[in-house]
């Protein structure tokens, strides 16, 4: 369920936005420093705890990752992927969840109003009780992350635990967090922070080093440190992630254009009221093979 008492920046199928403009808060962000992470998987426990989220059946594949993929009821995945680096052996661990764009495809995506909404703060978040359950998000979405719920006929994702963020509180994966390669914070400092990270992850031999935050979606309130930032899909990330064509002509000119058209027809049938007057109906046809009756007394 989306928070109460947050500003609103945008929500889905919404033609001209819906911004409060009650006041502008500073962009929240988390940032996620892959060469730091040591897959201890605290912070997959720490989200399936705190949003109460079911157990998932896991399968053992022959790797240490929990599970192939995301799920409704699981949220939050370290991604384990084994790599040949030149001569070098790489283990290449990311924390895979939503990434909440600050150009959300799936919002752009969603037919339903009010299902998906971004917050002021940055963060993108989905109300169960608006969602219709058509899967349109997954086609909006260019880093393949909202999941279907069979059960419930819902989308579900990360909400960055925006319930803990209203109060002051870090998201509870940040928290758990034993070694800090998670952290939570106004964005512009933490981006600052991590690109100091970068360089320092440069003259320590990883030369491509790069900070992940994708300009085709806006940037993202999730923003990762790659040790080999020339590569994101090493890591399952796109190169150059952008929102569909398809989703944004919907969204920016279609959607504004048919609602357009639609006051349009209404103006112009009120015009036609005002101008011709109510429609009066035929007059009475004479009776077949008679004449007309005459008028006054018989």
């Amino acid at each position: 369920m989306t928070a109460d008492g947050l500003e609103v920046r945008q929500s889905s199928a919404s033609v001209w936005n819906s911004k409060t403009e009650l006041r502008n808060l500073k962009v929240v962000s988390k940032l996620i420093d892959t060469s730091t992470c040591i897959g201890c998987k605290a912070c997959e426990v720490a989200c399936q705890e705190w949003n109460d989220l079911h157990i998932v059946p896991t399968t053992q594949t022959g790797t240490y990752q929990t599970m192939p993929g995301l799920d409704p009821n699981y949220w939050n995945l370290i991604q384990f992927r084994e790599r040949q680096i030149g001569p070098d052996f790489a283990w290449l661990l990311r924390k895979d969840g939503c990434m909440h764009c600050a150009d959300p495809g799936c919002l752009k995506a969603c037919p339903a109003p009010g299902a998906i909404v971004q917050y002021q703060n940055g963060i993108v978040d989905v109300n169960p009780e608006a969602c219709i359950g058509c899967r349109m998000c997954e086609t909006g979405c260019p880093f393949d992350i909202p999941r279907y719920s069979e059960s419930t006929s819902k989308m579900a994702k990360c909400t960055l635990c925006v319930d803990r963020v209203q109060v002051g509180l870090e998201p509870a994966c940040v928290k758990s967090c034993p070694t800090g390669c998670l952290e939570f914070g106004d964005k512009s400092e933490l981006v600052a922070h991590a690109k100091e990270r970068v360089e320092q992850l440069k003259q320590n031999g990883f030369v491509n080093a790069a900070l992940y935050d994708p300009p085709g979606v806006g940037g993202t309130t999730v923003i990762t440190i790659l040790a080999h930032g020339d590569h994101p899909e090493w890591y399952g990330l796109p190169k150059d992630p952008q929102v569909p064509t398809g989703v944004s002509f919907w969204k920016s000119v279609l959607r504004p254009v048919g609602a357009l058209a639609i006051a349009g027809s209404f103006f112009a049938m009120i015009g036609h009221y005002l101008s011709f007057g109510p429609k009066k109906p035929k007059e009475t046809a004479k009776p077949e093979g008679g004449a007309e009756q005459p008028k006054g007394d018989a």
